[in-house]
């Protein structure tokens, strides 16, 4: 088969995947470097649309907003279920 012939598939969904996990962990520690409960403040923040949860320490604000909140919920959601299958 000549190559120009062939299908190629493109899986941004593990793309989005690793942003989204990168872009926790630095929102994580920027929480926890200004002394916060990281995981209370990102749940404020998730269920209320309210960037005032995350400090602008280390840029953390823009970060998180880079991100709809449906799409850091899905991923949560998923790598939790896949965490924990039965």
């Amino acid at each position: 088969m000549n190559y120009d012939e062939r299908t190629m598939r493109f899986d941004a969904s593990k793309n989005e995947s690793n942003k989204v996990s990168n872009m926790l962990h630095t929102v994580y520690d920027a929480l926890e470097e200004k002394g916060y409960n990281p995981i209370n403040q990102i749940v404020g923040y998730l269920l209320s649309g309210d960037p005032a949860y995350i400090p602008r320490h280390n840029d953390a604000r823009n970060i998180i907003r880079r991100f709809e909140r449906d799409e850091v919920l899905e991923e949560v959601l998923k790598v939790y279920l896949e965490s924990n299958e039965k």
